[in-house]
């Protein structure tokens, strides 16, 4: 069993930042990428910024430039560095990860998700 625990949300006003962290932990033998995603009100889940072990990002137009994505392999944990946030940015930030287990003869690999932390931006 995997659980990823998001943390780092809150309200914070226009121009402002936050940070964002996602620590996986459980019977992991390694986490391929792992991501953030977001859900706004009676909108649907996007993704916000993807990062792979070896480090090459992807990011939704949206954030390009103000948002940063980093992790640490060997704490099993993402980063979303949130700078310049608008109050479009307001949404539950999801954190993803690929996660490969190990079992006796072989190898699974299975998505996991976190419970979701709220990130409000008034204006």
């Amino acid at each position: 069993q995997v659980q990823l625990v998001e943390s780092g949300g809150g309200l914070v006003q226009a121009g402002g930042s936050l940070r964002l962290s996602c620590a996986a932990s459980g019977s992991i033998f390694s986490i391929n990428v792992m991501g953030w995603y977001r859900q706004a009100p009676g909108k649907q889940r996007e993704l916000v910024a993807a990062i792979a072990r070896g480090g090459s990002t992807n990011y939704a137009d949206s954030v390009t430039g103000r948002f940063t994505i980093s992790r640490d392999n060997a704490k099993n944990t993402v980063y979303l560095q949130m700078n310049s946030l608008k109050p479009e940015d307001t949404a539950v930030y999801h954190c993803n990860a690929d996660v490969d287990i190990h079992y006796t003869g072989y190898t699974a690999r299975t998505q996991y998700w976190g419970q979701g932390t709220q990130v409000t931006v008034s204006s």
